[in-house]
């Protein structure tokens, strides 16, 4: 059913405006909360990985552009339409693609069943910067990354600006929330990696990584890196040989070097 909206406060409209993402997530455990997908492209692959679209913002001129096949697929649910101008001053920022899908946010799965037949999974510890979170996740998909876990303390995959930078890869590798106690990985026959740089870790090419069946690598912040609790209860300390002079990557950047070496098919 389609809108057209000539001002702010149209009806319907609240969800793409007045609502931040810690309101739209209510409760991130949940399918109670709602998150935003932004752009045409991220849309169709939510759309196609199963996500319950509510509504759909979108400028005029997309309906019979880039959004067409979007809008045929979505015949239950409101379509509000408006010029650029408004729809930016509607939601603060100018859309990605001029299109904007507000979804339900999935019942997410547990930790056993992320590490149930997974060969190698991520472990995601108190990462907050949204850039890095979709550049983590569009790696693990590329790369063969089964599953993804997450400290409580980390961004929401299904932040707007996470969502948009993974290039929709946020709903192609299945995730969850973890506690902080890793260990726990073990029950699951998970061995554990973490990225670190200490005197006695291993770099990234040792052979006896590859030969793991079943490996957990654990990412932290790139300014403080991993607590040394952490390093110390995982099973191996592992580093990227650098070159230069330089120290370290960036944790995104990371991620895709550690993802590649220690992939199985």
């Amino acid at each position: 059913m389609i809108q057209e909206i000539t001002s702010l406060d149209a009806p319907g409209v609240s969800l793409f405006s007045a609502l931040t993402d810690a309101q739209l997530r209510m409760n991130r455990e949940t399918a109670e909360g709602i998150f935003i997908a932004e752009s045409p492209k991220v849309i169709r692959v939510a759309l196609d990985a199963g996500m319950e679209p509510v509504a759909l913002l979108c400028e005029q001129r997309h309906i019979t552009g880039d959004a067409a096949d979007i809008v045929s697929r979505l015949t239950d649910i409101p379509i509000y339409i408006g010029t650029r101008e408004l729809l930016a001053e509607l939601t603060g920022y100018t859309l990605t693609r001029g299109v904007l899908c507000a979804m339900r946010r999935p019942v997410l799965p547990d930790v056993e069943t992320i590490c149930h037949n997974a060969k190698r999974i991520v472990i995601i510890k108190g990462v907050s910067d949204t850039t890095n979170i979709g550049a983590i996740f569009r790696s693990a998909a590329a790369l063969g990354i089964d599953g993804v876990l997450l400290t409580r303390d980390a961004c929401d995959p299904l932040n707007r600006r996470a969502v948009r930078v993974s290039m929709g890869s946020v709903f192609l590798v299945p995730w969850t929330w973890v506690d902080d106690d890793l260990t726990q990985l073990h029950q699951y026959g998970m061995k554990t990696a973490a990225m670190a740089l200490t005197h006695d870790s291993i770099t990234l090419d040792d052979p006896q990584l590859k030969t793991e069946p079943r490996l957990a690598l654990i990412m932290g912040t790139e300014g403080d890196g991993l607590p040394l609790e952490t390093i110390n209860e995982a099973d191996y300390v592992v580093r990227i040989p650098m070159m230069h002079g330089v120290d370290s990557l960036n944790v995104a950047a990371a991620s895709a070097v550690a993802f590649w070496e220690l992939r199985r098919y």
